[in-house]
């Protein structure tokens, strides 16, 4: 696990366990590896304004909006580069993301289509290992985000 998310989730209390998976390099194969709904799959997508970083928490089978987005905040964003994924995630592999963005000082907004699930489950900032933790304990950790509808299920929708 990720150092700065163990330390985030360790300070809060948050009660969580570690699943161990096969190393799996994209978000549906994470969760076929770990044999688990990808709707219950929490992904951290990081976007940019002219000011700042945002995390997007929606889930794996989803696709972001990009224009739904933009409403939402009253901002231009766009998806983040490789290499800013990466100085933004320092102590995590290859861009395994976790959906904790506070763990990394990011304003973080959360897709409510994950907030009715029993688990939700998210990258621990390596290639083989998900944190899961109750939905409610999640709704916890992320009661200061920002709450609305940033993703559809299904094929990629045009902007």
């Amino acid at each position: 696990m990720a150092p700065r998310l163990k330390r985030f989730l360790d300070e809060r209390a948050a009660r969580y366990d570690v699943v161990t998976h096969p190393a799996a390099h994209s978000s549906r194969a994470v969760a076929a590896a770990a044999d688990l709904d990808t709707d219950r799959l929490a992904k951290g997508v990081l976007v940019e304004s002219a000011a700042r970083y945002l995390l997007v928490v929606i889930p794996a089978a989803h696709h972001l909006e990009l224009g739904t987005l933009h409403r939402a905040l009253g901002e231009e964003v766009g998806l983040a580069t490789r290499p800013e994924v990466e100085r933004t995630f320092g102590d995590c592999v290859d861009g395994a993301v976790p959906a904790v963005g506070q763990a990394y000082g990011l304003d973080v907004l959360v897709d409510d289509a994950l907030l009715g699930e029993q688990h939700v489950y998210f990258e621990a900032g390596d290639r083989t290992g998900l944190v899961r933790m109750s939905a409610a304990d999640f709704r916890g950790l992320m009661s200061g985000a920002r709450h609305g509808r940033f993703s559809s299920h299904g094929p990629r929708q045009l902007l």
